[in-house]
Formats: structure tokens, sequence, C-alpha cells
């Protein structure tokens, strides 16, 4: 039960935090009175970039769930850690291999900034597809692993929306990954040199970042409860994800002014449809299962 206190408390000091930087932050930065630079610290010729902290922080918090859901489940610590460490190293680079790929011509004519992540640049669906390798990968050809593919996938994808909600801030501090022009009470200012081309006249946007570092942290606590209370087989936490972050990331991907296109159609919402559809076969085929997740030991 101490154990169980911990990780609550963990999760609701994250929760906390989450609202009064909405709070007390937010309105100073989204009224243009408050500037805040994408570098937070300066040591000789070495950069901290918030993008950088932030990604990390919510890596470590995101493993540390992860590892006490792991334990509920008997998952071996050796495994969870190998899988999470090679999880990481490919999903970076599977989230910057996609983004790439389809800035192909920017990229192809600046060949060195497709090593210089700290700018910005990573997609997410890129980084699902490179973990959901890793994870398939390593349940095949770890020895007696201690935990099965389904079930990796949904320690990760059960966590995933919580280290995006957390990650999304990254896009704050690099002032990218804005909407359109808005007049909204909760617009955001933009400063001339980080607005899109074609869009120097406007002044305010719709925080995008905020959207949907709101619609993950709620995908979160829906999927923290269900995997806890409600899951039946191992992969529906996974469906679910699939389906519940795809649905919010349509309307604020058509918000954005930066996003990837494939001829006349943003990726991101053509893969988060694909994606729902995905998600809801798995779902319903999963249910009419009859494997029954195995009973957890408890704290």
């Amino acid at each position: 039960m101490k154990k169980d206190k911990v990780f609550l408390n963990t999760l609701w000091v994250s929760i906390t935090s989450f609202l009064v930087i909405c709070i007390v932050v937010l309105p100073k930065s989204f009224s243009g009175e408050w500037y805040f630079s994408p570098v937070l610290v300066t040591v000789g010729p070495l950069e901290i970039r918030w993008y950088g902290l932030l990604i990390a922080s919510s890596i470590l918090l995101a493993t540390f769930i992860a590892q006490k859901e792991a334990e509920r489940e008997k998952i071996n610590e050796d495994d969870l850690f190998t899988a999470v460490s090679l999880g990481i190293i490919f999903g970076i680079i599977g989230a910057r291999l996609y983004y790439v790929l389809f800035n192909f011509e920017y990229f192809s004519r600046n060949p060195s900034e497709i090593f210089k992540i700290w700018h910005g640049g990573m997609a997410i669906h890129g980084a699902i597809l490179a973990a959901f390798l890793v994870v398939f990968l390593y349940t095949q050809l770890k020895k007696k692993c201690t935990f099965t593919f389904l079930q990796g996938l949904d320690l990760f994808t059960f966590v995933l929306p919580l280290a995006q909600a957390i990650g999304r801030w990254g896009n704050f501090f690099n002032h990218e990954a804005y909407g359109s022009p808005t007049n909204l009470p909760w617009k955001m200012y933009i400063s001339l040199p980080d607005r899109m081309p074609g869009y120097e006249a406007y002044e305010y946007f719709h925080p995008t970042f905020l959207y949907e570092s709101a619609w993950n942290l709620l995908v979160f606590l829906i999927l923290f409860y269900f995997i806890r209370n409600k899951r039946k087989t191992y992969g529906e936490v996974t469906a679910l994800y699939l389906i519940l972050y795809s649905i919010g990331r349509i309307p604020i991907e058509r918000l954005r002014t930066d996003s990837l296109y494939i001829g006349d159609f943003r990726v991101a919402v053509v893969i988060s449809l694909i994606l729902i559809v995905l998600g809801s076969l798995l779902f319903v085929y999963l249910r009419n299962k009859r494997e029954i997740v195995e009973k957890r030991s408890e704290y």
C-alpha cells in the first residue's frame, strides 16, 4: 500500500503542476507579456533546452509509472527496462525519421539539420510505429520474456499519453506547433520571428500544443482507470489508446499551421483515421476473446 500511495501521489502532483502552470504562467505568455526562450540555461558551449528537458522528464515519469504497473503484473524488472531502453532509442529515431521523410525537400537542402532534434521536429506516429516494432521483436527474440507482445504494448500505450502531455510543452517553449489565427479569449501571442510564412500579419493563434496536452492527459486518466479496473484481455488498452488519441488529434491537427502533407491531405489526419478503424476492430476482437488477464499481485 505504501508503494501504491507514492505512485498515486506522484501522479496527482504531476496533474496539479499542470493546472498551476496553466493558471499562473499561460495568461502572461499568451498575452505576449512574458517571452520564454527555448534555451533554459547555457553552460559554456552547452545549451540545455526546455524541449530536451521536458522530453527527458516525460520519459522518466512514464517509465516510473509503467514500472509500478509492471510490478502488479509480475513482469521481470530487467525485461521491462531493457525493452524501455530500446523503445526510447528507436522511438526517438522513428519520430525523427518520420518527420524528416515527410519534410524531405527541406532536409535534403539542409542535411545538418536532420540530427538537431533540439530544434523540434518529432512526429509521434513515427515513434509509435518504431516502439511497436521494438516490443514485437523483443518479445519474439528474448528467451523466456516475462510479458507478451500485447501485454507490453499495454504498458507502453498506458503511459504514453502522459509523456505526450508533458512533451507537448516543448512545443510551447520552442514557439512551434501552434494553430491558425484566432481571437478567442485563450488566444496565444506569437512573436514575429516565430510566425509561419504567410502569417506575419497575425499576432494571436490557437494554442494547439495546449489542446493536445490537455487531451492527452485526459486519455491517460481514462487508460489509468481502465487498466486497473476494466481490462479483460491484453491489448485492450492499446486499442483504446489508438482510438482515443486519434479522436482528439484529428480536430487539433486541422487547426495547425505546420502539418505534414501528402498531396492535399494532412498526414496526421489520415493516419489517425486509420488508427481509429484499426483500434476499434482490435478492441471488438479482444473483447470477444476468452483469454483473461491474469490476476495481478497487490502491494
